[in-house]
């Protein structure tokens, strides 16, 4: 289901496949309980769609603060956690925060 964001130069493939579908990324805080519901809840969603047509990256912001920063500063948006990030065509295109977050979010 998740690609793995581990890596600061992802963020230019990531951008570069946001023109061929739609990409997700989930930043999680692995200290924040709420973070972890969320995460949950939205992984559940997920699973029970009958299809998902865009890419799934996460974030451990904790493990990776660079890359969060980065995120913002790249796509133009407040950093927020836990935080899902649509980005099409090289922009993010939407962006919301804790149980605003949904599968029906990327549909």
């Amino acid at each position: 289901m998740w690609r793995t964001l581990e890596d600061i130069n992802q963020l230019e493939k990531i951008s570069q496949e946001s023109f061929e579908k739609p990409v997700a990324i989930f930043k999680h805080s692995t200290r924040c309980g709420i973070s972890r519901m969320v995460l949950r809840n939205f992984e559940g969603e997920i699973k029970s769609k009958d299809s998902v047509n865009t890419e799934l990256y996460f974030l451990d912001l904790i493990a990776n603060r660079d890359i969060s920063n980065e995120i913002a500063s790249k796509f133009d948006i407040t950093h927020e956690s836990p935080q899902l990030i649509i980005i099409k065509d090289g922009k993010a295109i939407f962006d919301v925060s804790h149980h605003g977050i949904s599968a029906d979010n990327i549909s």
